[in-house]
């Protein structure tokens, strides 16, 4: 299996209104406490780094490992193949996204524990951290959309920005994974 291709014949994810209420843009107080693992040491807090500077957060399923089959089915699954090309379509677009004014903090996250995304991130050789919500904590937080999958609940794919405490701007669903780095730069052209 080759993880840095699409198959041409995945089905297309649509919107469910699962992530609807993330584009109320109000103040994100309910996770002010929480700190993410992430694979670059120590732990982010989305929050108060969003007042430093613009938060860019691709949120994905789950990354395959080589050697390792996916879930049965989980092509099938409307928006689940496609995490590495999704990962290396941003690694390829770092510079491209740093460009952009103001000048964003970029980030993937999951609900892979860190071990196993810090192999990925290694493996990928990826420049920017992805941050673990392993506890769910940010996931139930801001009542991220989530499937289930042998017994895993796992993040659907989106692209959320965050400024200033509040999310400022979201892509949802992301189709194809590997454009999720394009899509996100005109989250910064809705900025005001």
């Amino acid at each position: 299996m080759n993880w840095n291709t699409l198959p041409d014949n995945l089905p297309v994810p649509v919107d469910d209104g699962a992530a609807d209420h993330l584009k109320a843009q109000r103040e994100l107080a309910e996770i002010a406490h929480i700190n993410l693992p992430a694979t670059s040491g120590p732990s982010v807090n989305i929050y108060t780094e969003s007042f430093e500077k613009p938060v860019l957060l691709f949120i994905y399923p789950r990354t395959g490992q080589p050697g390792v089959p996916n879930p049965k089915g989980w092509d099938d699954i409307p928006g689940a193949r496609g995490c590495t090309p999704e990962l290396c379509g941003i690694k390829d677009s770092v510079q491209s996204l740093l460009q952009l004014t103001p000048r964003p903090a970029i980030f993937a996250l999951s609900t892979q524990g860190t071990a196993y995304q810090l192999e990925v991130a290694t493996r990928l050789g990826l420049p920017y951290p992805i941050l673990s919500d392993e506890g769910l904590e940010l996931t139930r937080a801001l009542h991220l959309p989530t499937f289930e999958v042998e017994g895993e609940t796992l993040l659907k794919r989106i692209t959320l920005l965050f400024d200033k405490g509040r999310i400022t701007g979201l892509q949802y669903p992301v189709f194809p994974s590997d454009q999720a780095a394009q899509d996100a730069q005109k989250l910064f052209d809705l900025q005001p």
